[in-house]
């Protein structure tokens, strides 16, 4: 694989924000100190550095958490072996059997089904033939001509070989939602019923700046293309093509293009069960002001109107999508992985640790020189690292309650591993006390605060708030709430179903370097390396602070480990009944 960093930038941006720069993770282990002593790696002679995208070898690792054990851990999860991590293919099978040895290695039962580590996670892989695919839209009968990839891209969750669109008529629906709590419906009394809808990503809070209006600069469920995809599916539309637009999406049409191509995973459901529409496109910024053109529409002017309150749907006339899909399907078994560290005195109460093993996988090329394996190593190496070093933590020194640490799969393709649990969880609801995710730890170095992806939900960050300021810190608000984090990791699966879950990601301001900084090196992560190849295991990363993060995580779970209490979700909250009568079923 060809050796490529974040970019120059990122690394460059890494490094200052570090002392000293990580070691190499050792490959010899002669030396190692039983683990579990302090300092236990502290006198070992770091070897030669190899090839960061090769995988090092084993190593033996400490019960403290240490940032020499997380790059080790980290660079094994990101190598070239496993191939991306894709649910189901041998490199993803290959990482998710390595994270179940090592919750064995470090002294965790087994969580998992029948006695194993594993939860079968049922999929299907629906992979689109884009050669013997077509899509475009005609307006008065001249075709626009979209490219895949370069202008369009497009599939369907429905399993079917062939899915046809004939002439649909396109309608603009504005950002398409139906929101009864807001007093909004994009759809009023219209008929979609074999009609492609167009619409915006986002939602008209964020568009128009107004703090009352949804949730003002913070993304609601109602912004995510997976809602979008959902509620016209309910209205009956025949196809859906979403407006991709940089700052609103909170990423780049590298991502989309990226992300949304090669094979794409979903639940197996009942048959009947989920409609889904007949296409699920995006298309350019660039090319929809064509079409809007074409149409007679000013495109500025309706995206002006579309955040208004009553707005209506636009005709778009004359436009027609015209489309065939032809996809091939396997049906697969992925598998979250799962470890248990027993509680000493309340065993059947558990605080849990998420965190997503998957990642992209790898895509074809015709240039034999290009990078095609997406090692995904701080989505989600980082993670699943951290959840292993504080099982091993745990283990070590089990707490009061018992800890359930869960590495879930297919997040990559719309949570799916922790929608799966969620649907059959391991351990009850009203077991579990509450749950800390952990997704995308960015090499930040240092910092003087931890950030709390939707701030102000639950009383777990009242407890988060006790531990940071053991380590001098203060929390922080998400400071890129457009962006809709919240609604985008695997911990939303369970705070729908009333489980308090907290997202603590990295913080926000550097101890050194400040909040600029660290808003620099998020934004060229997010620029060049987010969902790419460009995500690779990187020698500079600042490991001792990524080490930091992990131990404020551990000693939080620690801290309601070690209690009878039960935090919940403060008073307000969208989740707090769906608890409480958890908690009263109890």
């Amino acid at each position: 694989m060809k050796t490529l960093y974040f970019a120059p930038a990122l690394a460059a941006l890494a490094l200052a924000a570090c002392g000293q720069p990580v070691t190499e993770p050792e490959t010899d282990t002669a030396d190692v100190a039983e683990a579990g002593a302090p300092d236990a790696m502290e006198d070992t002679a770091p070897a030669e550095r190899i090839d960061p995208n090769a995988r090092p070898a084993d190593r033996e690792t400490s019960t403290d958490i240490t940032g020499d054990d997380l790059a080790w851990r980290i660079q094994t999860l990101a190598s070239d072996e496993f191939e991306g991590r894709a649910p189901s293919t041998p490199g993803g099978i290959l990482a998710s059997q390595w994270i179940a040895d090592e919750m064995a290695r470090a002294g965790l039962e087994p969580g998992g089904e029948a006695g194993t580590y594993f939860q079968r996670v049922p999929l299907v892989e629906a992979t689109l033939q884009t050669t013997a695919s077509s899509f475009d839209i005609s307006v008065n009968g001249e075709p626009m001509g979209l490219e895949y990839l370069t202008d369009v891209v497009y599939g369907t969750r429905r399993v079917d070989p062939l899915v046809e669109i004939e002439n649909s008529d396109l309608v603009f629906v504005g950002y398409g939602i139906v929101a009864p709590e807001y007093a909004w419906n994009d759809y009023e009394g219209l008929d979609v019923e074999g009609r492609t809808v167009v619409m915006l990503i986002n939602d008209p809070g964020f568009a128009s700046g107004d703090p009352d209006l949804f949730n003002g600069n913070a993304m609601t469920y109602y912004g995510r293309w997976t809602y979008k995809y959902e509620e016209a599916a309910r209205q009956g539309a025949a196809g859906v093509i979403i407006v991709h637009e940089t700052e609103a999406a909170s990423y780049g049409w590298n991502v989309v293009s990226g992300s949304w191509s090669g094979p794409q995973f979903d639940l197996q459901r009942p048959e009947g069960s989920t409609p889904f529409v007949g296409a699920e496109a995006w298309i350019t910024n660039d090319r929809a002001r064509e079409l809007f053109n074409a149409t007679g529409l000013d495109f500025d002017a309706l995206v002006e109107a579309a955040h208004q309150p009553g707005f209506e749907p636009v005709e778009m006339a004359g436009a027609e999508l015209n489309a065939a899909l032809v996809t091939e399907h396997e049906f697969l078994d992925s598998r979250n992985v799962a470890g248990i560290v027993r509680g000493t005195e309340r065993p059947d109460e558990y605080v849990l640790y998420m965190a997503h093993w998957d990642h992209i996988g790898t895509r074809v090329s015709d240039d034999p020189e290009a990078d095609v394996i997406y090692n995904g190593a701080v989505d989600n190496a980082t993670g699943t690292s951290s959840i292993l070093e504080i099982g091993q933590a745990f283990a070590a020194n089990p707490a009061e309650r018992s800890v359930l640490i869960v590495a879930v799969t297919a997040e990559e393709s719309g949570l799916l591993g922790s929608e799966y649990y969620a649907t059959d969880p391991l351990v009850p609801f009203s077991q579990t006390v509450g749950g800390l995710n952990m997704d995308g730890m960015l090499p930040t170095g240092p910092t003087s605060d931890i950030v709390v992806i939707g701030y102000g939900a639950s009383e777990l960050e009242d407890h988060l708030a006790a531990v940071a300021a053991t380590q001098g810190r203060t929390l922080s608000a998400d400071p890129n709430p457009e962006a809709g984090y919240f609604y985008r990791s695997d911990h939303i699966s369970l705070a729908k179903r009333g489980v308090p879950m907290i997202y603590a990601d990295t913080g926000s301001v550097n101890t050194e370097l400040g909040a600029g900084h660290v808003e620099e090196l998020a934004a060229a992560y997010r620029a060049t390396a987010y969902h790419g190849p460009e995500d690779e295991f990187d020698y500079e990363w600042d490991f001792d602070g990524l080490a930091r993060d992990a131990t404020l995580l551990y000693l939080l779970g620690e801290r309601i480990a070690n209690t009878d209490e039960w935090p919940n979700w403060y008073e307000g909250n969208e989740f707090r009944a769906l608890r409480d009568a958890q908690r009263s079923d109890d």
